[in-house]
């Protein structure tokens, strides 16, 4: 009888994707074999802007001089909060040539989240955008004892035409209390000697990745570099792209998805990534055709907002190799549109913080199957290193095809939380992720995700998956975002409320909605109350995010 030990999910790999992989310790290595390699080649495109390797690499040199130079040592810990900007790289490998550790921070964090951060990881230094320091971070890292050390970045800097698409305020220059970024990159090479190589080794911390904190307070995840270094590895070897290959940074770069898929996987293949600040469509659309690039990773939520632009078209994706959807759930019938309107196939992918982005991805020249009964879309298949099971409540393995909780054991999976021994040997109980997801896998290894096991609804004792619904909705014509959620229900105790936003230039009422599921659900999945709303709220990253539209009730 097959087992998941036997991974049958090989038979959906080529030969490449299954052969063996040997990564460097780092991707600080990955990053000097390029320079070596590729030295004039152009590492950063930023709107006019451009940055060679062998310039990223003097600039972030700079950077680490200073940090040393300021007292900052190896294992300390630095809060990058930067947007996808050539500042966010260059504070990255500085900090990692100091031999540091980088805390990437949502840089849509307000005081009270960030001084959790600051706090919870002990920073030492804090790289942020001086308009951020200016509303409201001086304050509070001078009210956080560990920080010594501040760098403030406007990032319209380093274009010649100052595109104001990218910040339509701010004054650039240095601010009380923290030296500017670019003028230290640019002048400490002439004043100190570059500290000595911090020789990282593949299970030395790289990252401390606080989760998004949609089912609590903030966790730190602890990164290796080797976890890094592997799962680039495996994206670039997987997506089969030449060595100098353009990636365009979709998903945010302080996002674990951003950082692994698109930054760490560029540097892994010599490549050019291409910036663009932060997501709008319009910006994002007129840097697919600037740029050419050959791959981007982004939630579902980008594309559905690429695909409403009024002025998309078919050539905007003309260049690209893969296109890959992760952080949030794709539903089948915006990969069916996306695929008849513009062209490409989007490629979906499973991951989380914890496994260092995806341990499960639609192989290139693959499209995933959906599930006959229940509509949901296959994320993906495992790699070959990667061993991915369905538990049940007792941890006991369930057969294919049942669901249960996905758990993962691979070498991207992170060896715990930044000082959580509890909370380590709940969710990794030796060595192997619990990841909260309920899921299933065929026969075949692809696997399937049903939805977070706290986001179960229960009506009159029935279980309602919200994805389920969700996807049923997104079957609708004038359907663009939507999300499920229960509500308290005196009879019921829970009850299905949808909420909705709208394609452009289309209608429909609430009871419309709430008729077209009925239709094609069982009647105690289908919502009772629909309520349309402008946009739905997200993360950064794309997720939507339940526990807003829940509070709303």
């Amino acid at each position: 009888m097959i087992s998941y030990q036997d991974k049958p999910w090989l038979a959906q790999l080529s030969e490449a994707q299954r052969a063996p992989v040997q990564p460097p310790p780092s991707p600080l290595h990955a990053f000097r074999a390029a320079v070596r390699r590729a030295p004039e080649r152009t590492a950063l495109a930023y709107f006019d802007a451009r940055l060679s390797y062998a310039e990223t690499d003097a600039l972030s040199d700079s950077l680490a001089a200073h940090l040393t130079a300021r007292g900052f040592t190896r294992g300390d810990r630095a809060a990058v909060m930067l947007q996808n900007s050539p500042h966010f790289v260059l504070a990255l490998l500085g900090v990692w040539k100091a031999g540091g550790v980088v805390v990437p921070v949502n840089p849509m964090y307000k005081a009270g989240e960030m001084r959790h951060i600051l706090d919870d990881a002990e920073v030492t230094a804090v790289i942020c955008a001086d308009h951020t320091w200016d509303a409201f971070l001086r304050a509070t890292a001078a009210a956080t004892p560990s920080v010594r050390i501040a760098l403030t970045a406007h990032e319209a800097g380093l274009q010649t035409r100052n595109d104001a698409r990218v910040l339509r305020d701010g004054n650039p220059g240095p601010r009380e209390g923290a030296d500017d970024l670019l003028a230290v990159a640019r002048t400490a090479k002439h004043l100190r000697a570059v500290p000595a190589d911090p020789d990282l080794a593949a299970d030395d911390l790289a990252l401390i990745s606080y989760t998004s904190g949609t089912s609590g307070t903030p966790k730190g995840a602890t990164n290796t570099h080797g976890n890094i270094s592997y799962n680039a590895e495996r994206q670039r070897t997987g997506l089969g792209l030449p060595d100098g290959a353009t990636y365009f940074a979709l998903a945010p770069l302080f996002h674990i998805t951003g950082m692994v898929c698109e930054l760490a996987a560029c540097i892994a293949g010599a490549g050019t990534l291409a910036l663009a600040y932060r997501f709008e469509a319009g910006v994002v659309l007129d840097a697919f055709r600037e740029h050419r690039p050959a791959f981007t990773v982004g939630p579902s939520t980008a594309y559905m907002a690429l695909m409403a632009h009024p002025d998309v078209s078919r050539d905007h994706f003309a260049s690209f190799h893969t296109l890959s959807s992760g952080g949030a759930p794709l539903p089948p019938a915006l990969v069916e549109t996306f695929h008849t309107a513009l062209g490409p196939y989007l490629h979906n992918g499973y991951g989380l913080t914890e496994c260092t982005a995806p341990c499960a991805t639609v192989p290139p020249g693959r499209r995933a199957p959906v599930d006959k009964v229940s509509g949901t879309l296959a994320v993906g298949v495992p790699g070959p290193d990667t061993v991915v099971r369905i538990l049940d409540e007792h941890g006991a393995e369930v057969p294919f095809g049942e669901p249960g909780e996905i758990a993962v054991r691979g070498p991207q999976v992170v060896p715990g939380y930044w000082r959580r021994p509890d909370a380590t040997a709940a969710a990794i109980p030796d060595g192997e992720l619990r990841t909260g997801d309920i899921g299933f896998m065929d026969t075949d290894g692809w696997l399937y995700v049903v939805d977070r096991k706290k986001d179960m609804i229960n009506a009159s004792g029935f279980k309602v998956w919200p994805r389920e619904v969700e996807d049923v909705l997104y079957t609708h014509p004038a359907v663009r975002e939507a999300a499920v959620v229960g509500v308290p229900d005196a009879y019921r105790g829970e009850s299905v409320k949808a909420y909705v936003s709208l394609r452009p230039g289309t209608a429909a009422e609430p009871a419309d909605l709430a008729a077209y599921c009925k239709e094609r659900l069982a009647a105690y999945k289908y919502p009772r109350v629909v309520e349309i709303l402008p946009e739905l709220p997200k993360t950064t990253s794309g997720k939507i995010l339940r526990r807003e539209l829940r509070r709303r009730g």
